[in-house]
């Protein structure tokens, strides 16, 4: 197969077809290669990616227990196997290789390198020890490099996690779910141990609107109620007259709500279990400033109370008022949303933070220089599921190949060749396919030692090491 993949690209190589540079090696960018392959009859796709290897946020983003929708990587392992598809790790964009040098080189170049830092809340003592933020704690119990020597401290009992997306409900699963159930999964042996010295039993979940307002999904909440040894406890008042209009939302929210009221309900018949673990969503609370020891270390949260005004409920505003509340814990999650770097100078933003473009076009100023688009987060803002995530990819490389597919003829662009001469001379060892490959069959072997799927190799210098060996 390595055989016929090199001498079909070498044979490719020399033709005037479509060369199109995509950087980021995650879900927009996988998706947009299978949407431009599919679609066009011919065509060069060169994926780069900052780290040695590929799938992004599926790799680092999705938990490990949701093993199922890693599955998406066979998908993209098709994708990248491919004749016409060429897989480039250990690359960052602004460091190694600006668009610049890629819009000389390529006829197209799609920008798919997602958020890779969290959003701050910009309140006092957010610096103090043991709060963390939910990216980071999600990139160590992964295995992302960056990640692996976050310090986090679990002998407090109590915790809580500020905001209520899918990201905060991963969180909270990770900290509140067996450790012996954890162990089955592709979860870092590194987190392993922490978590089986954890003495959290106590974990809030706070959030600034109601019920009505959560951004978790049906399907995490489900899995969060249904942990063994973890009991959900709701407050009742938060809650108030939603029964009445439940029947009047759109269904998605409908549903959700629906599932909310009959947890609440069954809380009201059910006593707390001293053994378990427990759960404590509580809205209407911002933050307002976390409150610190001498030694700079979080011990609670001062939560500003909140009200909905409005009559439509989809109009609604939440409104502080002058009441306040202590919420004493040991450890804070920071959950509000991830944010976009600037990786290369050429790149502008938006006022929302993200690149600016038209339909996923963002320059299309110049007859000699590559048109440049942008799919995924770094278009759309950090939002929606991987299925978002492929729609927009779809979308982004549809206009894409109607743009490929009405040049006449391509002038000679020599991609990825020239690049590596003139850009990459002196940096670190270039990772292909075949080098991730080495990494992946390393890591299922560590992996079936442990009696888990894999154990990640979460040192890049190693990761290189396996690579090039």
């Amino acid at each position: 197969m390595n055989f016929i993949k090199i001498c079909t690209r070498n044979f490719t190589s020399n033709q005037n077809i479509p060369r199109v540079c995509i950087v980021g090696a995650g879900p927009a960018g996988f998706y947009a290669a299978m949407h431009l392959t599919k679609y066009l009859k011919t065509v060069n796709v060169d994926i780069i990616e900052k780290l040695p290897v590929p799938f992004g946020l599926i790799r680092y983003g999705v938990a490990p227990d949701h093993p199922e929708v890693k599955n998406v990587i066979n998908q993209f392992t098709k994708v990248a196997q491919q004749p016409n598809v060429n897989f480039y790790g250990n690359i960052s964009l602004g460091k190694d290789v600006k668009i610049s040098d890629l819009r000389q080189h390529y006829h197209a170049v799609l920008l798919t390198y997602g958020a890779e830092e969290d959003r701050s809340l910009g309140i006092e003592n957010e610096d103090a020890a043991n709060i963390v933020a939910a990216r980071r704690f999600v990139g160590w119990y992964n295995g992302l490099p960056s990640d692996k020597d976050l310090k986090i401290d679990l002998s407090g009992t109590t915790a809580a996690i500020l905001g209520q997306g899918n990201v905060a409900l991963d969180v909270a699963r990770i900290l509140l779910t067996p450790i012996d159930e954890l162990k089955k999964t592709d979860i870092t042996e590194h987190a392993l141990n922490t978590l089986a010295e954890s003495k959290i039993k106590e974990l809030y979940l706070v959030g600034r609107r109601g019920p009505l307002q959560v951004a978790f999904t049906i399907k995490e909440l489900r899995e969060q109620l249904k942990l063994s040894n973890c009991q959900t406890v709701w407050r009742k008042t938060d809650f108030e007259g939603l029964g009445n209009i439940v029947n009047d939302l759109p269904r998605p929210r409908k549903r959700l709500t629906e599932l909310m009221l009959k947890s609440v309900s069954e809380f009201e018949d059910t006593s707390i279990n001293d053994n378990n673990k427990l759960f404590k969503p509580i809205f209407f609370r911002t933050p307002n400033k976390f409150l610190v020891n001498n030694d700079r270390k979080i011990m609670g949260i001062e939560l500003t109370c909140n009200e909905l005004q409005g009559t439509k409920l989809e109009e609604q505003k939440c409104v502080p008022t002058s009441n306040s509340e202590i919420l004493n814990c040991s450890l804070a999650f920071r959950s509000i949303g991830y944010k976009c770097v600037k990786a290369d100078n050429d790149i502008i933003f938006n006022s929302k933070g993200l690149v600016a473009n038209n339909k996923g076009v963002v320059d299309n100023n110049s007859d000699t220089l590559a048109k440049v688009y942008v799919a995924g987060w770094l278009g759309t803002g950090p939002v929606g599921v991987i299925l978002h995530t492929m729609g927009n990819a779809f979308q982004v490389a549809k206009v894409m190949c109607d743009d490929l597919k009405n040049i006449s003829s391509f002038s000679s662009k020599s991609g990825f060749e020239e690049i590596e001469n003139t850009y990459l001379k002196s940096n670190n060892p270039i990772i292909n396919w075949e080098g991730w490959e080495k990494i992946d069959k390393y890591e299922v072997e560590q992996g079936k030692l442990r009696n888990k799927p894999r154990e990640k190799v979460c040192s890049i210098e190693k990761m290189i090491n396996i690579a090039v060996s």
